[in-house]
């Protein structure tokens, strides 16, 4: 349903949205009625943080505050909504090598090395992404979540290297939220791993459809769980080379959950090599490599996962852009020792 609010009164400052709930906008919930109302003028706001404002009595029906997110708006009730500027962010900028395979005004692509942390977090608290970002854009960062900070807009795992998107403004990490919300599946985005897993699968490709939650009894870890406890997961994979007791998949997300390849390619038989998490019942065939590919595998020392491929259209300037990263050199020497092997009939 398109906005048919009418302004009530004008803004009174660019941190201040005020309107009139229009004809057939009753009995929709106050969020989405802001959050709907605040995107088409323009005003970038997550929906964490537009749910922090209501709670905190930011928003008001009527003149007086409503600190529900749930209530409910009357056609004809005024609704005002003040939006205080973006904190300074309380982390710190890091001098620390990035490197950037594209960067314009509006955000730019990392290639994010294995071993990089990608958020601040207890026990990271320097030395991350974020810091070294921080530190590169200066003044350029978003402040859609209330904090002035890059706009991480998806994540990879500490020890997952490749592609990664940064927003450097709000309407750039807008824009760049709703292509990864999408996942591809109507808008320009594509996500392209490589992997390597245990044995060979028995087709050239298929489809994991199935869902992803906390672990029942290991709340560290990720698992396939039934449909009502977990949320909807669903990863494409094609068969790129058999190698003897491994093989090289390319997986394509259709949805980004957490540790997502990793659990579903140990649902399914084939865990990633290297993966401690999700892969430890296959310590037994790592004995079984020769001692290079042993050593090359010991080197990796992280699971053999990169994001490979990233492509999606400008959220600005709407120009298609494409990127695409090579297997890092600890990824590379552990593929080429299986091929050697292979070829020389081994095991």
């Amino acid at each position: 349903m398109a906005p048919t609010s009418q302004d009530f009164p004008a803004p009174l400052s660019p941190g201040r949205l005020a309107c009139v709930v229009g004809a057939g906008e009753g009995g929709e919930r106050l969020d989405r009625f802001l959050s709907r109302i605040a995107a088409a003028r323009g005003l970038a706001l997550s929906r964490t943080r537009l749910k922090a404002l209501i709670e905190a009595g930011q928003a008001m029906i009527d003149g007086a505050a409503a600190r529900d997110p749930a209530a409910k708006v009357a056609e004809g009730a005024a609704i005002a909504l003040v939006v205080p500027p973006p904190a300074e962010t309380a982390v710190a900028g890091e001098d620390l090598p990035l490197k950037i395979v594209y960067e314009d005004g509006d955000l730019l692509i990392v290639d994010k090395p294995a071993g990089l942390v990608v958020h601040p977090a207890p026990g990271h608290a320097a030395g991350t992404l974020v810091n070294a970002l921080i530190r590169h854009c200066g003044d350029s960062l978003s402040g859609v979540g209330g904090v002035k900070r890059p706009g991480i807009v998806h994540r990879l795992d500490k020890d997952t290297s490749g592609l990664l998107v940064v927003a450097k403004n709000d309407p750039a990490h807008h824009g760049l939220a709703a292509l990864f919300a999408d996942h591809g599946r109507a808008g320009s985005l594509r996500r392209e791993y490589r992997a390597l897993v245990w044995g060979a699968p028995d087709r050239p490709a298929g489809t994991i459809a199935a869902a992803i939650g906390r672990h029942p009894f290991n709340r560290e870890k990720m698992a396939v769980v039934a449909e009502q406890r977990g949320r909807a997961a669903v990863t494409h994979w094609r068969l790129e080379e058999r190698l003897g007791p491994a093989s090289l998949v390319a997986c394509r997300l259709e949805t980004g959950r957490t540790h997502q390849i990793r659990v579903h390619m140990a649902h399914i038989g084939h865990p990633l090599l290297g993966d401690s998490v999700y892969g430890a019942g296959f310590k037994t065939k790592a004995g079984r490599l020769s001692d290079e590919a042993r050593a090359a595998l010991a080197a990796l020392g992280r699971q053999a996962l990169h994001a490979a491929i990233l492509a999606f259209d400008h959220p600005i300037t709407g120009e298609p852009l494409a990127f695409e990263s090579p297997l890092p050199d600890d990824f590379s020497r552990l593929v080429k020792v299986l091929r050697r092997e292979r070829g020389s009939g081994g095991t």
